[in-house]
């Protein structure tokens, strides 16, 4: 008799003594759980060998996304522009939030295309799990491909974003410079951060199915106070009087970071306060959210792997 043969038998037997347990009993012939989470190391090599798959299903929802709608694709650009003609009318005309910035349209698309891109990788993050538990269940693969997929979807979006929003800034005064070269550094930055952040929602919403109903939320509490409709340095300090501590932890928001640095490359040609130069504490802030998000992330949601689809 072989030993898978030997261990059946033991099973279904209940051991050879009669009181074994099954796990011990698993380990004495060397078997292991069907799908069992394997070393974190195995575990980003696998996902590196499904990156082809990652890639597709990304394409594939991004095609089929606006494929019922009339305009199609064109809603990618016209959400986060519409809401900027929202948000411009009421927190730049009508509350005051252009004063003392030039180029407020510039300003403010700048603010709403990148904070866009994590508030909507986040969302999306948190349902890649509970919204594809009959693929989990029917498929065996690393989980993470679906956070990174959905991610992946975002920055396809946003690479049209871009194009509209260098069209924009172009128009209204702003000319290229060598700084734009930057753009692609901040976004690879921030989509560390994002990436990490998918994953960390993606575990969370797995397991807190109350969460998708806080998300909004908590995006419109990050929405305020990340400087997307206003200059923080100008309205914290300037404005309500603030010691600069508080405008320094506000810079310190992810958030608030790749779109001060995004600001300081694109608008800084006439705008007081945009140099090109940001500064050191926005650089470093945003370097470290990306490593530690990312890190984070995938470690937090490999953790939990074996568990996604069960229950």
């Amino acid at each position: 008799m072989s030993q898978p043969e030997s261990a059946v038998a033991d099973a279904q037997a209940g051991g050879r003594s009669g009181q074994e347990p099954l796990a011990k009993l698993a380990k004495r012939y060397g078997l292991r759980r069907a799908i069992a989470r394997p070393r974190f190391p195995v575990y980003l090599r696998q996902l590196w060998q499904r990156r082809h798959f990652i890639l597709t299903y990304a394409t594939s929802r991004n095609v089929s996304k606006y494929s019922s709608s009339a305009l199609g694709q064109l809603w990618q650009v016209l959400t986060p522009l519409l809401n900027a003609g929202i948000y411009y009318v009421m927190f730049g005309v009508v509350l005051g939030g252009r004063d003392g910035i030039e180029n407020y349209p510039a300003f403010l698309l700048t603010g709403m295309f990148i904070f866009t891109y994590t508030q909507r990788t986040v969302t999306a993050g948190a349902k890649s799990i509970s919204g594809n538990l009959s693929m989990i269940r029917a498929l065996h693969f690393p989980r993470a491909s679906l956070p990174l997929a959905y991610t992946i979807q975002e920055l396809q979006q946003l690479a049209i974003s871009m194009g509209v929003l260098l069209t924009i800034v172009w128009a209204t005064g702003e000319w290229p410079t060598l700084y734009w070269l930057m753009i692609p550094v901040v976004l690879l930055l921030q989509t560390m951060f994002n990436v990490g952040m998918g994953l960390v929602v993606a575990r969370l919403g797995a397991q807190m199915r109350d969460l998708n109903q806080l998300l909004p939320f908590i995006s419109r509490t990050w929405l305020y106070a990340s400087g997307v409709f206003f200059s923080i340095q100008d309205k914290v300090v300037g404005k309500a009087g603030l010691p600069q501590w508080v405008a320094d932890a506000m810079y310190l928001n992810p958030a608030a970071s790749y779109i001060e640095w995004m600001r300081e490359i694109l608008i800084g040609t006439h705008n007081p306060g945009y140099g090109h130069h940001p500064p050191a504490t926005v650089v470093l802030s945003c370097v470290f959210w990306a490593v530690f998000a990312l890190g984070f992330g995938f470690w937090y949601f490999w953790r939990s792997e074996e568990r996604y689809g069960r229950g």
